[in-house]
């Protein structure tokens, strides 16, 4: 299985991972997109501008949403945190967890806490989160989501296990990837 947490930066994403790693009842593993960038060789990086650096990007990305799914195909439960903010992301993940459980959890925040968060952690651009929040979400479906302004990370954690315990339906991945292909999955 799958759990991805998209939101923004600073939205929580990686403490409610940490928090779920924590308190589910078997072994997962986390995978976030920034520890693959920061993966990356960072001087090399520095170097890039352009089309260079959006392609590097974009391949760290494609990759991540690769290692994803080698985990779970491979057996392993992952909790994956991201941030969706282009539409090709949603889409690569789409086509690439095909045929995986893939629970859809949106992690929301409200913008004074995002900027109050980037003010505190130091290492992020003022207003960079309250921008990225239209295109985060913009595909406009989850399976389960939490507020991080309205409860701290182990609650967040505490509500999706519970989730996870219900009996499987249809996921939002499903009618996410139906509507990409131009059909409605739920009259097939």
């Amino acid at each position: 299985m799958i759990v991805l947490l998209n939101g923004t930066s600073s939205s929580g994403k990686s403490s409610i991972a940490a928090e779920l790693l924590r308190v589910l009842d078997t072994p997962w593993f986390h995978l976030a997109v920034d520890a693959f960038g920061a993966m990356r060789s960072v001087e090399r990086t520095l170097e890039l501008g352009g089309p260079e650096l959006a392609d590097v990007l974009r391949r760290t990305r494609a990759g991540f949403h690769r290692a994803v799914a080698g985990m779970a195909r491979a057996g392993n439960d992952v909790v994956a945190d991201h941030v969706l903010s282009e539409p090709w992301r949603l889409r690569d993940c789409l086509t690439e967890w095909e045929g995986l459980d893939v629970v859809f959890v949106g992690v929301h925040c409200p913008v004074d806490e995002l900027e109050r968060r980037e003010r505190a952690r130091g290492d992020r651009v003022p207003g960079h989160a309250a921008a990225q929040l239209e295109s985060v979400h913009r595909h406009g479906l989850y399976d389960f989501e939490v507020d991080t302004g309205a409860g701290g990370p182990r609650e967040c954690a505490l509500a999706i296990t519970r989730f996870l315990s219900r009996p499987p339906g249809p996921r939002a991945f499903d009618e996410l990837r139906g509507r990409a292909r131009g059909h409605d999955p739920s009259t097939t």
